[in-house]
């Protein structure tokens, strides 16, 4: 598999999401480290990440009723680097500070490969980026 398609059929959200990345990992510690944090059981604890189109193959419960999440699907958007107003009062007041730091680093650096490579080759630019920094074997 190549980081196009693990772009488009796994990481359907950042690729930098704790609880994609463990569940990706099938790495059981993480998965319930993170299910701590967000107050959910280690099983339930896995996602194909949050921008999946309807119907989600596998979306954590905590993403289903994420304001971020449904205010880039009511704009018509399918990640917060498309959105003019960029960081926004969602980000700066999600509800965890690691997800916080990691949005206000990665969204930028999406951004900024969109506008130099255009939305779908940024975009997949950005996302294997992404999963080099986190690890995915497919991306070296």
């Amino acid at each position: 598999m190549n980081c196009q398609s693990c772009f488009d059929v796994h990481t359907r959200g950042c690729g930098a999401c704790g609880v994609y990345i463990a569940a990706r990992d099938k790495n059981e510690k993480f998965m319930e480290v993170m299910g701590n944090l967000y107050g959910t059981k280690k099983e339930d604890t896995q996602s194909y990440g949050c921008m999946q189109t309807d119907p989600s193959r596998k979306l954590y419960g905590y993403c289903s009723l994420c304001t971020i999440r449904n205010c880039v699907r009511e704009k018509g958007c399918y990640s917060c680097h498309q959105c003019s107003e960029w960081p926004c009062e969602l980000i700066e007041n999600f509800g965890l500070a690691t997800g916080v730091r990691v949005m206000k680093r990665a969204i930028p650096l999406w951004r900024s490969k969109v506008a130099e490579l255009g939305n779908e080759k940024g975009s997949v630019e950005w996302a294997r980026a992404e999963l080099k920094r986190y690890h995915c074997n497919e991306a070296r």
